[in-house]
């Protein structure tokens, strides 16, 4: 048998490593095979040599995250502990060895938790990457930042942002103005967070030369996207078949990342999301990797989280 005791600053600084919530230290426990007793500024483990070892990594690993500067949340609590359980405590170091920045061109984007890390890191390590989740996580806003850095970086030629507009379906025709016009409420998120990042006057240039491209998902049919950096957002308005419309205009040298929230379909009921199907169909595919955010990782005002967790109580089943 092996015990170790971790010495932290404060009370405060130790409960920060296990987002303050007793019940997670109750599930290292039982997914590391280790005892676990929290008092003041110190943490005990105890327990089989190895198990001990890995659960002293894996608190290790989120002091040097927490000095870093990010939050720890329980979902983030949850995935390291199951990745160190898996014997992938070595690869996580990688997450730390280098900080990781967004650089734009009006501001520098740092990820707030390590849930955002893993998401911005999956970003630049696959071709096609499904950031799911509610609103607050922010994984439409790092998609674009890793969009706009692609394309200041020269990786890419151009950025294309895409949305479902499903409360017109589509057929935009007999809504006033040119096309433009028509699509722009749909719209709307994706240029409030370009604006974000690139000075007005480059945004309305790089949009007049195309570099730029904002569209509803009909006007991608048909094409071939090569050397872009594809944003498919508000995903789950999309149905099965224009998900895989989607997915096959990928084309040389591009990159592409598909966000929603599988919580606001706004399909009519005899229309199955395509975002829903997707997870099951391409899961095993080299390449594609899925980040799934919950309203632990929302980095809006507190009260967001608080109400995205009303919802979800009040939704979840009751007991048989």
């Amino acid at each position: 048998m092996a015990s170790r005791t971790l010495h932290y600053p404060s009370p405060r600084h130790a409960a920060a490593l296990y987002a303050g919530r007793e019940e997670n230290l109750v599930h290292a426990e039982r997914t590391l095979g280790v005892r676990l007793t929290s008092r003041e500024d110190w943490l005990r483990l105890e327990g089989e040599d190895e198990p001990v070892a890995r659960a002293e990594a894996l608190f290790t690993f989120l002091d040097q995250a927490r000095g870093q500067g990010m939050t720890i949340r329980t979902p983030d609590f949850h995935r390291l502990t199951d990745a160190f359980a898996r014997g992938e405590g070595a690869q996580l170091q990688g997450l730390l060895a280098t900080p990781l920045v967004i650089a734009t061109n009006r501001r520098t984007i740092v990820p707030k938790t390590l849930g955002q890390k893993l998401y911005l890191q999956s970003m630049l390590a696959h071709p096609v990457v499904f950031g799911i989740g509610p609103a607050g996580t922010g994984k439409t806003y790092l998609a674009m930042a890793a969009a706009v850095n692609a394309l200041l970086q020269n990786q890419v030629e151009r950025i294309i942002l895409t949305r479902p507009a499903v409360e017109a379906g589509e057929a935009l025709g007999f809504l006033p103005g040119d096309l433009r016009e028509k699509i722009l409420p749909y719209l709307r998120p994706l240029y409030d967070a370009l604006h974000d990042m690139l000075d007005a006057e480059d945004v309305a240039h790089l949009s007049e030369k195309g570099v730029i491209e904002i569209a509803p998902l009909a006007y991608m049919r048909g094409r071939t996207l090569s050397r872009a950096f594809i944003i498919l957002d508000e995903a789950q308005n999309t149905t099965p078949e224009q998900m895989m419309m989607f997915l096959t205009r990928l084309g040389e040298e591009s990159r592409m990342v598909v966000t929603g929230d599988i919580t606001q379909i706004d399909l009519p009921k005899a229309k199955a999301s395509g975002l829903l199907e997707v997870r099951h169909i391409l899961a095993d595919i080299p390449g594609i990797d899925f980040h799934t955010f919950s309203g632990a990782d929302v980095v809006r005002h507190p009260l967001v989280q608080r109400i995205i967790a009303a919802y979800e109580a009040y939704r979840a089943p009751g007991p048989a």
